[in-house]
């Protein structure tokens, strides 16, 4: 379940992308930040692009892969706390090289409710 704080941020990093997407259409040139990622970039990426980056799971390479980590960060098995921490960290600093609101405080808040089983 998300917060409302987490609803709030969703809304308003979605009004953003909207903005950008209505220039667009108005024929402003405004360069896109991502056009996706295939299997082999993904497999090029280094390690430091991760944010659980001994596992290679949720690249941090532009603003909607920072979106998806924060989306799925509950989902991911099999990492200790401590990994949790740093990966948190990572996404954090890579929402703010991307201007992505991250309404969660502590990766915590995001854990309640989700399927993953901690490992300690």
């Amino acid at each position: 379940m998300a917060t409302e704080r987490q609803k709030a941020a969703a809304r308003r990093n979605i009004k953003k992308a909207r903005q950008v997407q209505s220039a667009r259409a108005r024929g402003a040139r405004i360069p896109r930040r991502s056009r996706g990622m295939s299997t082999a970039e993904e497999n090029r990426l280094e390690e430091t692009q991760f944010a659980f980056p001994a596992q290679r799971k949720e690249p941090l390479t532009d603003a909607r892969h920072v979106r998806n980590a924060v989306a799925r960060f509950d989902q991911v098995e099999g990492v200790t706390d401590a990994e949790r921490d740093r990966a948190w960290k990572r996404i954090n600093s890579a929402a703010r090289k991307f201007d992505v609101e991250v309404s969660a405080e502590d990766w915590r808040e995001l854990f309640k409710g989700g399927k993953a089983k901690k490992k300690r």
